[in-house]
């Protein structure tokens, strides 16, 4: 049930990230976009540090392994660059 509860939280979260990278601007004005794009990765990486705690509780009690662990760090990381070194540019 733990694994359900933490791949549902997952996909939420890297559709997030996903979004956050199709976003694209239009041109130079287009700073709604850019806006979005900041947003959805935001969400994401906040959303990311939830999963990460909820599997350290699970791991911690001997419901999963440690490998649950590597999903939310992947989709962070993600976030994370997309927020700094990939970020949309006008």
């Amino acid at each position: 049930m733990c694994g359900l509860v933490l791949t549902v939280g997952h996909l939420g979260t890297g559709y997030l990230v996903v979004v956050a990278y199709l976003a694209d601007p239009a041109g130079p004005w287009d700073h709604e976009t850019v806006a979005h794009s900041h947003f959805a990765a935001g969400t994401g990486l906040a959303l990311s540090g939830v999963a990460a705690m909820m599997t350290w509780v699970f791991v911690r009690a001997e419901w999963l392994r440690r490998w649950w662990y590597a999903v939310p760090v992947l989709l962070a990381a993600a976030a994370l660059l997309r927020l700094t070194l990939f970020a949309p540019e006008l």
